[in-house]
């Protein structure tokens, strides 16, 4: 099973990444995880990343795309992967339907887990965050607010800035710009299914299995 997971912030994609690639036994591959891997390997791809990242830029295209063909060409991916933050451009998309091309991989599917954006809104501005061990907390769900004890530690809880409504909403509108191409040029190929995301994790999970087994046998 070759998977790419897409969502915007909030939808709960990580929890689903990690249902899956457990589920199916395949490795779930990050952006992160490529680069922080190339990087510690000590890669050509990865040294010149490092570099770039340690002034702050973007990794550029060529060198992302040399890294992930560098991971989807090692013997861990022979058997399926979950790929979750790549392609994020068009670009993106074209390099790596190239690089699938003379991988011979054909049989993956591009899984988009849709949201209200309002919905996102709602969940991400709730978010509470302990400064001491990361933690995450709702203020719908654990009924708690800034500066609340954290139920685990008692530290004051905070909420991160890029949780903050304002902050929320350009994520999205950047989500989208980027990503809206993507999706199109995947379902123009055949490749993409959506599922709604607004779901407990549970449906979510068997309707994105639903979907992925229907495809495989057509």
């Amino acid at each position: 099973m070759r998977i790419l997971l897409f969502g915007p912030p909030g939808v709960g994609k990580g929890t689903q990444a990690k249902l899956l690639s457990t589920e199916f036994k395949i490795p779930h591959i990050s952006t992160g995880d490529m680069l922080r891997e190339a990087v510690a390997a000590g890669t050509e791809l990865g040294n010149i990343a490092k570099g770039i990242m340690a002034k702050g830029g973007l990794v550029p295209d060529d060198v992302m795309n040399g890294i992930v063909k560098e991971k989807l060409s090692s013997s861990s991916t022979a058997k399926g992967f979950l790929l979750d933050g790549f392609p994020r451009t068009l670009p993106q998309a074209e390099a790596l339907t190239a690089l699938f091309e003379t991988l011979h991989i054909d049989d993956y599917k591009v899984v988009e887990l849709q949201i209200n954006p309002e919905e996102v809104v709602r969940r991400l501005s709730s978010r509470l965050v302990c400064p001491k061990d990361g933690k995450i907390f709702s203020m719908i769900t654990d009924h708690l607010q800034i500066n609340s004890p954290c139920p685990a530690c008692g530290s004051g809880l905070i909420q991160r800035q890029d949780d903050r409504e304002e902050a929320i909403r350009e994520r999205l509108r950047v989500y989208d710009a980027t990503t809206a191409p993507v999706i199109k040029y995947y379902t123009a190929r055949g490749k993409a299914i959506s599922v709604d995301g607004s779901a407990a994790v549970e449906t979510v999970n068997r309707a994105i299995k639903a979907k992925l087994q229907v495809n495989a046998s057509v």
